[in-house]
């Protein structure tokens, strides 16, 4: 059957891995590897899976936080997260210091929901914390996917490269910081898009408020089919450790 999305459900355990390289991915991405024999047995199907990383915070409490495996690499071992500095939490905080050698736990995926890439055509919206979900889908398509990204990020040196075989087009929408939870200029890029022809998937992912009035859109003005669309809102202004998910 086309366009058959599933859900997996994983076995939770909480895995101690040490940091073995550090990238600085633009002024505010950072990218760490992490690897270890723990990684045994670890599943990531799906790109916009998450894994929690657990970290304590200025009071030595642990607290956990959500990321994406941005990628992983079975034959090196190599678990690879990308951190956007957008805050000064205690798991960003941790991440800036880190350095080769510094242990980190993490927990999960707890389930993944795998979409078939069978669609004729993707539109992957979000802002920078998206970014690690959404470069890897793009980097995991093969040839003749066809793509198109709209992300918002803070300026010109925010904007990453993607390394794929899909048919790639890379829209970005700049904006400023404090305009994180405003969807005005999300949503002037989308209105000028054409999209092409066919059966497509949508994935939001975004503040909660830009992922809300984004998946409106796709419903109401583009009139999807909301069994095609994936939204979440990967933060909340004003609430730290928050996230949102809009059920289709």
């Amino acid at each position: 059957m086309l366009h058959q999305i599933t859900r997996v459900r994983h076995d939770l355990r909480r895995r101690r891995l040490a940091v073995c390289r550090r990238e600085q991915v633009t002024p505010n991405m950072l990218r760490l590897v992490l690897t270890g024999d723990d990684l045994i047995n670890f599943d990531s199907p799906a790109a916009d899976d998450h894994v929690k990383l657990f970290v304590a915070n200025g009071e030595g409490i642990e607290i956990g936080r959500n990321y994406t495996p941005r990628r992983y690499d079975l034959g090196a071992g190599e678990l690879t997260i990308d951190f956007a500095l957008h805050d000064a939490g205690p798991a960003t905080n941790w991440a800036r210091n880190a350095q080769p050698g510094d242990v980190a736990e993490i927990g999960g995926p707890r389930g993944s929901v795998i979409v078939p890439d069978d669609f004729d055509w993707w539109l992957l919206v979000g802002d920078e914390t998206a970014l690690p979900a959404i470069g890897r889908r793009i980097e995991e398509f093969g040839p003749g996917r066809r793509a198109i990204s709209v992300v918002t990020v803070t300026g010109q040196q925010e904007i990453q490269t993607f390394n794929t075989a899909a048919e790639h087009l890379a829209v970005w929408v700049e904006r400023p910081a404090e305009r994180a939870d405003d969807p005005a200029l999300l949503l002037d890029a989308l209105r000028a898009l054409t999209l092409p022809t066919g059966e497509g998937f949508i994935w939001i992912a975004a503040e909660a408020n830009v992922a809300r009035v984004v998946r409106n859109f796709a419903l109401e003005e583009l009139e999807h089919f909301p069994q095609w669309m994936r939204a979440s809102g990967y933060w909340i202004k004003g609430s730290a450790g928050a996230d949102e998910k809009f059920e289709s």
